[in-house]
């Protein structure tokens, strides 16, 4: 994957897999410490410690459209290749955390790619789920959560056009503003 937008969007994929009914995304830059942190935490079912070991290799995957299962392997491999590390953090029953750290400076560390768009094309997919993305960029932060739009919508699907049109606006303009100086 080129960037970890993309792998964003599979962890997440797999946590709506894992019957999440939310998966939060946290994303830290923050320069003075020279680190970027990827959280993506779910309130799916969870994984036993055998499954936790098998979902590291990429040979393993509980999905049966396909026989590898890169997007856990593939991350982890991306935050070491950057100076950092990589947690996974699963119960049964109690859902998932998956943590990776970058060197934020570092020359293989993977560019963060169209946040936006992965989120959107999560939303679209996964109308059900609620998503909740928190970027904290050098003290500075924004949060957009599904839940807060789908309280006024009366009934009206997050996925239908005009809901999606708004969300992207509302998720390119919160960006915009984290890199904006004060």
């Amino acid at each position: 994957m080129q960037d970890l937008s993309l792998h964003i969007l599979d962890v997440a994929e797999n946590s709506v897999e894992a019957k999440a009914r939310t998966v939060e995304i946290r994303l830290e830059e923050d320069s003075r410490k020279d680190q970027l942190v990827l959280e993506i935490i779910d309130d799916g079912r969870g994984m036993d410690d055998k499954t936790k070991r098998q979902a590291l290799d990429p040979f393993f995957t509980t999905k049966t459209t396909r026989k590898v299962g890169l997007g856990l392997s593939l991350l982890a491999e991306a935050a070491r290749a950057a100076a950092g590390r990589f947690r996974l953090d699963s119960q049964p029953g109690q859902g998932t955390h998956v943590t990776a750290v970058f060197q934020l400076s570092h020359i293989d560390r993977k560019p963060l790619g169209d946040i936006v768009q992965t989120l959107v094309t999560l939303i679209l997919g996964n109308s059900q789920t609620d998503f909740i993305y928190h970027h904290v960029l050098d003290g500075q932060e924004f949060e957009f959560d599904t839940r807060d739009i789908r309280t006024g919508l009366n009934g009206i699907p997050l996925n239908s056009p005009d809901i999606i049109r708004f969300i992207k606006n509302k998720l390119q303009e919160g960006l915009a503003s984290l890199r904006r100086k004060p």
